[in-house]
């Protein structure tokens, strides 16, 4: 149940077409239900406004397939991460109109139409590397219901490129700066706009790198204010930190 449906169901109270009886019984269904390999939280979007996100990763295809299903049924949209190809494959069995988004390793099953995008959130690169992470967060973001935008290839080795997009940057309501190598792109970002910067570092780099250790540790250091950072790779945590700003700014 979303909080517009909880709302729609005390206003029939109201107008008594539904009994209190019958309204207390439907908020408290089954907020959980158990399957042999996983426990569904189907209260998540009353909590959060966004029921519960499935990672794909380490689970079988039919698992995953079954976990979607059933909140699919329940919450009316699903969204699906880290999805390998086995996975997608399952979930386009299980639900053919599913939206696939192979790079960003998402895919998105609606059974009700998504809401209007509000807001404005802005996601850049600084390498085409980065793009897979930089997808993940676009993605989740506009599913969560933010109007988001990708900008890619703006890395600070050719620092005209991004300057290049200064409006854009500056009319957002929050910015997602993707980086692997020595993750500068955030700090600079972060100097450019009086706006919330959630840096994501990645994997992408050479040996010294340490598979995104050496841009993790740059970000957290970074001396630009304002600027937070999310774990390596984690283009999902990063997309629905930025949503959430953005939801917050679009009911002031």
């Amino acid at each position: 149940m979303r909080p517009a449906d909880l709302r729609a169901l005390l206003r029939r109270v109201r107008r008594d077409s539904v009994t209190l009886g019958d309204a207390g019984d439907r908020i408290l269904e089954s907020p959980m239900e158990s399957l042999e390999f996983a426990t569904l939280d189907h209260q998540r979007s009353l909590r959060l406004g966004f029921p519960e996100v499935v990672l794909a990763q380490g689970k079988t295809p039919d698992q995953v397939a079954a976990i979607a299903r059933r909140l699919l049924r329940r919450a009316g949209v699903v969204m699906v991460t880290r999805a390998d190809p086995a996975a997608r494959a399952a979930l386009l069995r299980e639900h053919p109109g599913a939206q696939v988004h192979e790079r960003a390793r998402i895919v998105v099953m609606r059974r009700r139409r998504a809401a209007r995008p509000r807001g404005s959130v802005l996601v850049v690169s600084a390498g085409t590397a980065d793009l897979p992470v930089a997808e993940e967060a676009l993605i989740t973001a506009r599913t969560l219901g933010s109007r988001a935008h990708l900008v890619a290839d703006v890395g600070v080795a050719g620092l005209h490129r991004l300057l290049a997009h200064r409006r854009s940057l500056r009319s957002a309501r929050v910015v997602v700066a993707v980086a692997g190598l020595e993750g500068a792109l955030p700090s600079v970002v972060g100097g450019l706009v009086a706006r919330p910067v959630i840096a994501v570092p990645t994997s992408v780099g050479y040996g010294a790198h340490f598979r995104g250790l050496a841009p993790l540790l740059a970000m957290m250091n970074s001396c630009a204010a304002g600027v937070t950072v999310v774990n390596v790779d984690n283009g999902f945590g990063a997309g629905y930190a930025a949503s959430q700003i953005n939801a917050l700014a679009a009911e002031k």
